[in-house]
C-alpha cells in the first residue's frame, strides 16, 4: 500500500500536500507544503540531462511523502561478508536495499585501483550501476589527499590556496580533477549517465579536513568549490552531476552559509553529524536536541533558496542503544522536510552504524523501517524517480 501511495503522489504532477509538524515550533521549520514544489526548481547546471533533471525534481517532491534511508558502501561488505553479489546489510535485516547508496572516490585521485576504504573502484562502479537499476539514489564523497604535501585528507596543512589558478599545486589539482571526472564519467547504464549527487569539500564547518574553516579563508574555499564545478560541469561536459553543500553541525544561519558558493553551484543542502558518548545518560536527548538545532536552521535555509534538504551523514557507531532508531534518529527528523539520511559504513566489528541479523537493535530497526515514511529502495523504484516508464519515460527517454 506505502508503494501505491507513494507512486500516485509523485505521478500528479508535483502536487503540494500538507502535513503535521508535531513537537517543533511551527513558526520555526517550513512545512512540508512549502517544501514541496508545484513546478520544480532546476538543477545549478542549465544544461543537467533529462535523467538528472528528473531525479532532481522527484528530490524536490520527496519531503511530501517521506524520507529516503541511505547507508555507506552498502552493497560491497558488511558484518561477516565482503563482496557476495546481491548482499546487504540492510536488505538482511529490512527485507530491502536502501534508498540511497553512499561511496567515498578518496585516493582516486592518487590513480590507485581501490578507494579510501579498500573498495576497487572498478567494483564500485558495478554497485553503482546495480543501484541505480534497481531504483537507487546515489551519492559521492571526497576523502582526497592533501595536494601541498600528499598527506590524507585530515592532514591539515594549508592547501586550498596553492591548488588554485596561480598556485603552485594547481597543476597537480588538474590532474586529480581529471581522474574525478574521468570516474564520473564512467558511470553509465544502458550507455547513459547515471546521475550521481556530488559532496565535495563536506564538513567544511569542522577543521578536521584540509579545506576545513581554520585551514582555509571562506574566499578560498568557495574559490576551491566553483573551481571543481566549474571544471566537471564546463571543461568535462558532465551533465550528471547534483552538487551537494554539506556541513558539520554549525551554530546559525550565517555559520551555515559562511562558505556558500552561492546558488549557480549548488542543489542540495545538508550537514553532518554523530552520536557521541553513548554511555552519558543524556547522549540520546543532546543529539536529539543538536540535530533538530541544525535542521531548524537547515531547512527554512532550503526552503528560503529552493533547494532539497538533507542528512547527509549520521549515526551512532555500533549502536549500543537498542531503541536507538526510533528513540533518537527517528525522533530528531521525522518532523522535518528532508530528502534523505545517510548512515555511515558497516566496515569492522568495532567500526558499523547499520544493524546485522542478531544485533540488539534489529528490532527497534525494523520498526523504524517499517513507518511508510521511512523509503527504501522498493519505494524509489515503485515512485519511478528517474520518469524511465510509461509518459515520463517517453518525455524524459534519450
Amino acid at each position: 500500500m506505502r508503494h501505491l501511495i507513494l507512486l500516485s503522489f509523485l505521478t500528479m504532477g508535483w502536487k503540494t500536500l500538507s502535513a503535521q509538524m508535531a513537537r517543533i515550533t511551527p513558526e520555526s521549520v517550513p512545512t512540508r507544503t512549502t517544501m514541496v514544489r508545484n513546478t520544480p526548481a532546476l538543477p545549478s547546471n542549465a544544461k543537467a540531462n533529462r535523467r538528472t533533471r528528473a531525479l532532481y525534481a522527484s528530490l524536490q517532491s520527496l519531503p511530501g511523502k517521506g524520507i529516503m534511508f541511505g547507508h555507506q558502501d552498502d552493497l560491497a561488505y558488511g558484518i561477516g561478508w565482503k563482496y557476495i553479489p546481491g548482499e546487504s546489510d540492510v536488505k538482511r535485516v529490512a527485507g530491502d536495499y536502501p534508498a540511497v547508496y553512499g561511496w567515498d572516490l578518496g585516493h582516486l585521485e592518487m590513480g590507485d585501483t581501490r578507494n579510501i576504504d579498500q573498495v576497487p573502484f572498478d567494483a564500485m562502479r558495478r554497485f553503482i550501476r546495480d543501484g541505480y537499476r534497481r531504483g537507487g539514489v546515489i551519492t559521492l564523497s571526497w576523502h582526497l589527499h592533501n595536494p601541498a604535501n600528499g598527506g590524507s585528507s585530515w592532514d591539515t596543512t594549508a592547501a586550498v590556496r596553492q591548488v588554485l589558478p596561480g598556485g603552485d599545486k594547481h597543476a597537480l589539482y588538474l590532474s586529480w580533477l581529471s581522474r574525478l571526472a574521468d570516474f564520473i564519467g564512467s558511470l553509465e547504464h544502458k550507455g547513459k549517465p547515471i546521475p550521481v549527487l556530488f559532496r565535495p569539500y563536506h564538513e567544511l564547518t569542522g577543521s578536521w579536513f584540509w579545506w576545513g574553516e581554520k585551514n582555509c579563508t571562506p574566499e578560498e574555499y568557495i574559490a576551491l568549490w566553483r573551481m571543481t564545478a566549474d571544471y566537471l560541469r564546463q571543461t568535462r561536459k558532465l551533465n550528471n552531476i547534483l552538487f551537494v553543500y554539506s556541513t558539520a553541525e554549525f551554530t546559525d544561519e550565517a555559520h551555515f552559509l559562511e562558505r556558500y558558493p552561492g546558488n549557480d553551484y549548488v542543489d542540495l543542502l545538508g550537514f553532518d553529524t554523530y552520536m557521541r558518548n553513548p554511555d552519558e545518560v543524556e547522549s540520546t536527548g543532546k543529539y536529539v536536541r543538536d540535530v533538530q538545532h541544525c535542521l531548524v536552521i537547515l531547512t527554512k535555509v532550503a526552503a528560503q533558496y529552493g533547494k532539497p534538504a538533507c542528512l547527509a551523514e549520521t549515526g551512532l557507531e555500533a549502536i549500543p542503544h537498542p531503541d536507538w532508531w526510533t528513540n533518537a534518529l527517528w525522533a530528531a527528523i521525522k518532523d522535518f522536510p528532508i530528502t534523505y539520511v545517510l548512515l555511515w559504513r558497516n566496515g569492522r566489528p568495532d567500526h558499523y552504524y547499520v544493524p546485522y541479523p542478531g544485533h540488539p537493535s534489529e528490532a527497534d530497526f525494523k520498526k523504524f523501517v517499517g513507518d511508510e515514511r521511512v523509503l527504501l529502495e522498493t519505494d524509489t523504484r515503485t515512485a519511478d524517480i528517474y520518469r524511465t516508464k510509461g509518459f515520463w519515460g517517453w518525455l524524459f527517454r534519450r
